[in-house]
């Protein structure tokens, strides 16, 4: 059944009225008319079965015949900090990402990105963004879209990362801490998560069997990040970590990383 996101106030008692783009999708290229039914839910873990009464150019009008509860979002809350990549690689990164189950992804400059967005422009890559993050949301029957920021700085990414979160950055001049490690919570050199938490408020006191509350994940662009922007990110207490002997590109460590992150503390692979 097709699944359409619409704000809270599209909803008047038992109706609900469609109006924007997903009038065409649901008219012109479903060809739903009355009697139809479809999916309609407001990203907070509710759908609606709707029954489609009337149509027309401007909306389509819908009444609710069942209410259900979903719960398809992990979770765990994961953030994203991307590095601006160059072409269309941040469409995919998005794309994947929100069927994976990131809950935001937050754009960032860093010093050896190609890609630098002026304002103007940087609002309406935005824009789209978050329209590939709905249209994947939809596709892959989320309960919430996630949200995509606007670019930042490499330093004001860092400093919002949250009291109790665990930060990690992939690095390829890491060599001894490992994803698989911080993951784990064990230590093949040394590595203790708690004690660096101690003296870093970024960073959580977890035990081997506890799940942070939250993640967040830093991805370098094409070139990779500049060691002042790691020590900066060590100094916030955020962990590099090497994911292994090969070199991801930038499109593929993101997606690598939630991945693995969601499948040790989220819901991929099933919960049972």
């Amino acid at each position: 059944m097709a699944r359409f996101f619409v704000e809270p106030h599209s909803f008047r008692e038992d109706r609900v009225v469609i109006a924007g783009e997903d009038v065409r999708h649901i008219t012109r290229v479903l060809r739903l008319t009355k009697g139809d039914h479809i999916t309609v839910t407001t990203g907070q873990n509710t759908d609606y079965r709707v029954e489609i009464t009337a149509t027309s150019k401007a909306e389509v009008i819908g009444r609710v015949v069942e209410v259900s509860s979903v719960n398809r979002d992990p979770e765990l809350k994961v953030t994203l900090v991307q590095g601006l990549p160059k072409g269309d690689k941040m469409d995919l990164i998005i794309q994947k990402s929100t069927e994976l189950g990131v809950t935001e992804i937050v754009p960032v400059e860093t010093k050896r990105a190609i890609v630098k967005l002026e304002s103007s422009r940087a609002r309406q890559r935005v824009e789209r963004w978050q329209r590939i993050a709905l249209e994947a949301a939809k596709q892959c029957r989320r309960g919430r879209v996630p949200e995509v920021a606007m670019p930042t700085s490499w330093q004001l990414a860092l400093e919002a990362v949250p009291p109790g979160a665990l930060a990690i950055v992939p690095w390829e001049g890491e060599e001894e801490k490992s994803l698989k490690q911080v993951l784990q919570g064990t230590t093949a050199s040394n590595l203790d998560v708690q004690s660096v938490a101690a003296s870093n408020p970024a960073l959580p006191e977890r035990s081997d069997s506890q799940r942070p509350q939250e993640v967040w994940v830093f991805i370098g662009p094409e070139g990779g990040l500049d060691p002042e922007e790691i020590e900066a990110a060590r100094a916030r207490g955020i962990i590099p970590v090497t994911l292994g002997p090969r070199i991801l590109r930038t499109e593929t460590a993101g997606l690598a990383v939630l991945t693995m992150i969601l499948y040790q503390w989220g819901d991929l692979g099933g919960t049972g």
